[in-house]
């Protein structure tokens, strides 16, 4: 049992612990007390989110908001103060905590059972972006400085190579050629960015279909969670993380390339969920959503190679070659993206009508 439950006030004293192994980042763990009242308890990695109360501060707002002009339309999750009134734990020793009470009879997906379900997360994170249409991004603070900003990714990760702190450069000098050829496209939305040529909004930055809940009984999406991320972006950004997690037919670290593709039928059913439930985006934001797919998959590919250079910091592994794995699929979806593209504009452009 997490000590750090006990700063929290449940129903029933806790007596089981379980990880759940969803994500990349932060460790997750289902709480069970003796009276059957079930919890989420997640440790915070400060080494990620050095500023936890800048992430408490942005989901506060963003809850309100969607509270105040939503009406009930989107479910939101609740974090529970502490015994002292704070919002998260902090254990003294480099761990933040929070806890929030578990959705009943709900399911997180890591991959799409049927087109249906991958609909239905395209359009939670499309009403999710369509009702902070009026939040004034400029509002929320940046939890990662510069995370989506493509060109310092390739300042970090030129870094990376560089020092080549794990010794590893060798192994991986092809991966790295791959991701300095095509520097000037994945810099593209960026650059759209800083001559206002897209409009910055409050996005959620992390679309993975494990972070939308849907009900067990009818798959219908409930809410929209972890929401660490939601700083100011583009839409592309989080149409183009679902895609590049969603739409490949084979697991994040898959081993087997010969395994790794866009799924064309995916990626049109993603494109319609999203563009019903986000009726506010722009004609240029849509014509960016497929270079939203080809930078995002190119970005996280990039940053898990630049951590397997730097001696797995940032993600959490398995295995000592776990990010080197993890990249080469990037890659191969890249590479596939590119072979697809006239295919992913054209499906863009049937589907806004």
């Amino acid at each position: 049992m997490k000590e750090a439950v006990f700063h929290f006030p449940t129903d029933g004293t806790p007596v089981k612990c379980e990880q759940i192994k969803s994500g990349h980042i932060n460790e997750t763990f289902l709480i069970t007390t003796d009276t059957g009242a079930l919890y989420i308890l997640q440790w915070i990695n400060q080494y990620v989110f050095p500023n936890v109360d800048a992430i408490m501060n942005n989901m506060s707002a963003i809850s309100s908001f969607l509270r105040e002009h939503e009406q009930g339309q989107m479910a939101m999750i609740s974090y529970i103060d502490t015994l002292d009134g704070k919002s998260y734990y902090d254990d003294g020793e480099g761990g933040a905590w929070r806890i929030y009470r578990f959705v009943p009879n709900s399911l997180c997906l890591q991959r799409p059972g049927c087109p249906e379900d991958f609909y239905e997360c395209a359009r939670a994170f499309g009403h999710f972006q369509y009702a902070l249409n009026d939040f004034p991004a400029q509002k929320l603070e940046e939890t990662i400085v510069n995370f989506h900003n493509t060109v310092d990714r390739y300042r970090q990760f030129r870094e990376a190579v560089v020092g080549d702190e794990a010794g590893r450069l060798h192994e991986v000098e092809d991966e790295v050629r791959f991701v300095l050829e095509r520097e000037e496209r994945a810099c593209t939305l960026h650059r759209m960015r800083e001559a206002g040529l897209l409009p910055v909004r409050a996005t959620h930055n992390d679309t993975k279909i494990n972070n939308v809940l849907l009900d067990r009984d009818t798959h219908k999406a409930i809410c929209v969670i972890d929401l660490d991320t939601v700083m100011p972006g583009l839409s592309a950004f989080d149409f183009g993380d679902a895609i590049r997690f969603g739409a490949s037919t084979a697991d994040e670290d898959e081993r087997n390339l010969s395994r790794v593709r866009l799924d064309l039928d995916l990626f049109r059913v993603f494109v319609r969920g999203f563009l019903e439930a986000c009726p506010s985006l722009t004609d240029r934001e849509i014509e960016a959503l497929p270079l939203g797919a080809y930078t995002m998959t190119l970005e996280v590919g990039m940053r898990f190679l630049a951590d397997y250079l730097n001696g797995d910091k940032y993600f959490s592994i398995d295995y000592p070659e776990h990010n080197k794995i993890r990249c080469r699929t990037q890659f191969k979806l890249i590479a596939d993206m590119e072979a697809k593209w006239d295919e992913m504009c054209r499906i863009v452009e049937e589907e806004k009508k």
